[in-house]
């Protein structure tokens, strides 16, 4: 006798008696949520699953379409998904790699087409008639080394040496028609669900263009980011060169014990990064005015104590002047949407006091800069006067940096602009990208919990609206630079996972952060770890670990 289920839609707040052994999609005909689009994916007591799952016990479950985080990355992986197979079809021995999120899209770099013709028209025309065709994606799950000799039958190497570094006993993988391909997360049950999507070709490679998630009829307008790009090229060219683009290729290396090599050889990467930009600093004399904008937990601010030591190794004095100090009295705070006081709007700062201080800097004068004392919510008495020196440089980083409203009266020649971030280029497989917020997330988890007395559950909560700044206050300025600094490390994901893994089991499920505390876990598991013990005290990646020899 079937056992009826009660289960309880957090969309509409109402329960439903269904079948045991319902799926997820047969229980999404039968209700009525009129605010959702298409409905792509759903949680299952706020764990994130496919609708192809089904139910056993009772439980809540939330619906979602594409404006949902996790319905979109459903949506993207079954675009993936689909792509590959229609590259699989059309051109025999050609693979492709997912590499960068740029202009709104996944940058796709081809690969073995020498010789062979390919043209993303063609590609997407396939595309489109796989989905038209309505394809089932069926899931297999088989002794790990069952699914090794597929992926090897296809030239899936990557996907063959990160499922031989795990160690599991049994995996899960999907085919679409005889064509396999594994995303590590819920796709949608047929090729139908993809309903816009674009594919162009793109700097040598594809662009493939996504539906705006706040609307769902139309394309994300692309904007070109050649020089975010550049930076992720540079550093896949010179993982080309030490074969190491992928997870399962660091946890090959790291078994046979050359963990500490890997340490020494991203940390002398960065150095020499660093060094570079000190030294095109010092070549353009004129510059006075060093820049160091970037998102949250992108590491900007051991960068520019880093840059400031290579900058005193090119003769030059770095001085540090704080943008913390130039908020506005809190009486003149502007407020938000709700009600409260906005300190990310770059017109919390008291720009025209910047301005004069600026100016007279630069004119060789005196001034005292202003403390702000965050407890009575105004400037007050500093006693701390300065002047710029010939071989003094003023170095000034924080989150409007970039913004050309803040150094608007001082002429562009005496500025020097940089743009830091996490750009994550090591990836789970070819085909599965890791998201360079999910780095900066876990780093932000780890420093949080570890300095500020956060939770993880916490810190999950607030990024959405700390991204929301960024994509406000950020974003729209970082290709108005003189360089880009990629402050992700290779091996860092493999370090971060020992005391991120721990917080975020403390993420409770009935809470709606669970979601997200469980697909980090999940993604980390397929990371074998790296202790830190190798780690220099002047790492980037100590700023959130911990034990760095520079003070914040």
């Amino acid at each position: 006798m079937t056992e009826i289920l009660k289960i309880r839609c957090t969309n509409d707040g109402k329960c439903y008696r269904i079948a045991e052994g319902t799926s997820l999609l047969e229980m999404s005909r039968t209700v009525s949520l009129p605010g959702l689009g298409r409905i792509v994916a759903a949680k299952v007591n706020n764990a994130p699953r496919g609708l192809d799952y089904r139910l056993f016990n009772n439980a809540d479950v939330e619906f979602a379409d594409i404006s949902a985080s996790y319905g979109m990355r459903t949506y993207v992986r079954t675009l993936t998904f689909i792509l590959g197979k229609a590259i699989s079809n059309l051109y025999e021995g050609v693979s492709f790699s997912v590499e960068a999120p740029v202009s709104n899209g996944y940058y796709i770099n081809l690969r073995g087409t020498e010789g062979i013709r390919t043209d993303a028209a063609d590609i997407r025309r396939e595309m489109e008639a796989i989905i038209a065709r309505d394809l089932p994606f069926k899931r297999v799950v088989c002794p790990t080394d069952e699914a090794i000799e597929v992926f090897q039958r296809h030239g899936m190497d990557s996907k063959v040496k990160l499922l031989r570094s795990i160690g599991r006993l049994y995996t899960e993988y999907y085919t679409l028609d005889d064509y396999p391909d594994n995303y590590y997360g819920a796709l949608c049950p047929s090729t139908g669900f993809i309903f816009l999507f674009g594919l162009e070709n793109y700097s040598g490679g594809l662009l493939l263009r996504l539906p705006d998630p706040n609307n769902a009829g139309e394309l994300k307008p692309m904007v070109r980011q050649d020089k975010m790009l550049e930076i992720f090229n540079e550093h896949h060219r010179w993982q080309d060169l030490g074969c190491l683009r992928t997870i399962g290729e660091m946890n090959e290396l790291c078994a046979k014990g050359y963990a500490n090599m890997l340490i020494n050889v991203s940390e002398a990467l960065q150095e020499k990064k660093i060094c570079h930009i000190a030294e095109n600093i010092e070549a353009r004399k004129q510059v006075k005015l060093v820049l160091v904008a970037g998102p949250s937990s992108s590491g900007k601010t051991t960068f520019s104590k880093r840059l400031s030591v290579q900058l005193m190794t090119c003769g030059l004095r770095p001085r540090a002047l704080s943008l913390d100090d130039y908020f506005l009295p809190r009486v003149q705070t502007p407020l938000d949407e709700n009600g409260e006081y906005d300190y990310e709007t770059i017109d919390a700062l008291n720009l025209p006091l910047l301005a004069e201080h600026l100016q007279q800097l630069f004119e060789g004068k005196e001034v005292e800069l202003p403390r702000y004392d965050f407890q009575a919510g105004e400037s007050v008495h500093s006693g701390n006067r300065m002047k710029l020196e010939p071989n003094d440089i003023l170095v000034v980083e924080g989150i409007h940096a970039l913004n050309p409203k803040l150094t608007a009266a001082i002429n562009d020649k005496y500025k020097y602009k940089v743009y830091v971030s996490a750009l994550t280029t090591i990836q789970l497989d070819d085909h599965n990208y890791i998201p360079t917020t999910d780095n900066r997330l876990l780093r932000r988890i780890v420093r949080d919990a570890k300095f500020r007395g956060s939770s993880a559950r916490d810190t999950i909560a607030r990024w959405p609206s700390v991204r929301a700044g960024e994509e406000k206050w950020i974003f729209p300025f970082q290709e108005n630079v003189d360089t880009m600094f990629n402050s992700a490390l290779l091996f860092e994901l493999a370090t971060l996972r020992i005391q991120a893994l721990p917080l975020l089991e403390m993420v409770p499920e009935n809470t709606p952060e669970y979601a997200e505390a469980y697909r980090l876990r999940k993604f980390l598991r397929y990371i074998n770890p790296i202790d830190m013990k190798g780690l220099p005290q002047d790492s980037l990646l100590r700023e959130f670990l911990g034990g760095s020899s520079f003070h914040y």
